[in-house]
């Protein structure tokens, strides 16, 4: 049997919102694997969320860059959150974005840009040495259409176009730039604010769907609940779910009333034409990461020679 440590239920507790015991039995039950348990949660009806984004664990920051039809995100982590308020960090990462916004959103291109006489890799070593703390350029994303506008948002800015969170979004348009800006802005702040998975149900993994679906049966088969009539809770659980997590078929968070595709086909009197939305990129720093937690007293300890 698997040992279950109290991290591990307290992990578990703090992404479904379940109760502590019900925690640790879902782990029990599913040998420590942390997926199978948040889906047995879920099917016993005691999971308060879905899912929960990764947990924020580097820190640094998201630097983002429009240019009319074009626009980049760029992720550069460093070890701590001092190195961010750091005005040598916050130029290197506006300077890497500006230089995505070119070369592309390939990293290893993008560290090779010559920047004046230096590469872009050795600004980043040149930064290194003088803070003196470990930073890299993590990921970079872009987006691109022939007619329209790419627009942009940051999240808790600590200058302009670098934060904590990124969004970028391209609308296909040819409208008023002016307008399609306007909107394009209000569009990622949304996306910033309610994180889409993907822009409707084609563009979701069919792996997650298919989960979904399992959990959605399992959990009305364990109450007793005949086929047919499963097969039809099951249909009616997936629009509700498509309706949380594709931006088209969101509730607009500027106005509630009404889903992202109705005030996408609204603003089209503004724009002066039809608006599809053509693509967006959500970053937020460090998701993804694990980071490990230390004993700042033992650190302090370690760094004096002394036993903490």
């Amino acid at each position: 049997m698997a040992t279950i440590s109290a991290a591990l239920v307290k992990e578990l507790r703090d992404t479904t919102g379940a109760g502590m015991m019900d925690c640790k039995q879902a782990l029990t039950e599913n040998g420590g694997d942390m997926q199978a348990s948040i889906d047995w949660l879920r099917k016993k009806g005691l999971s308060k969320a879905a899912k929960k984004a990764g947990r924020v664990a580097a820190e640094g920051l998201i630097g983002a860059v429009t240019s009319g039809n074009k626009g980049v995100v760029v992720e550069v982590n460093s070890e701590t959150d001092f190195v961010a308020r750091n005005d040598q960090f916050q130029g290197l990462v506006k300077m890497i974005a500006q230089v995505a916004l070119s070369a592309g959103a390939d990293v290893e291109k993008i560290k090779a840009t010559k920047v004046g006489s230096a590469t872009v890799e050795a600004a980043i070593s040149d930064a290194i040495a003088t803070i003196g703390e470990n930073m890299s350029l993590r990921r970079a994303a872009s987006l691109e259409v022939g007619k329209g506008v790419v627009a942009s948002y940051v999240h808790g800015a600590v200058i302009d176009g670098a934060g904590k969170m990124g969004v970028i979004v391209a609308l296909e348009s040819a409208g008023k730039a002016d307008e399609l800006a306007v909107l394009g802005r209000q569009i990622a702040m949304h996306v910033a604010a309610a994180n889409p998975q993907a822009l409707d149900a084609a563009g979701l993994d069919p792996e997650v769907v298919k989960r979904e679906k399992d959990v959605l049966a399992d959990k009305y088969r364990q109450q007793g609940k005949p086929e047919n009539v499963i097969e039809k809770i099951v249909e009616s659980g997936l629009k509700t779910y498509y309706k949380e997590v594709c931006l088209l078929e969101q509730a607009f968070i500027h106005d509630t009333g009404k889903s992202v595709a109705q005030a996408v086909k609204e603003a089209e009197g503004k724009v002066g034409a039809p608006v599809k939305i053509a693509g967006f990129v959500r970053y937020a720093l460090g998701e993804g990461i694990e980071k490990s937690e230390s004993d700042f007293a033992a650190e302090v300890a370690a760094a004096s020679g002394q036993k903490a």
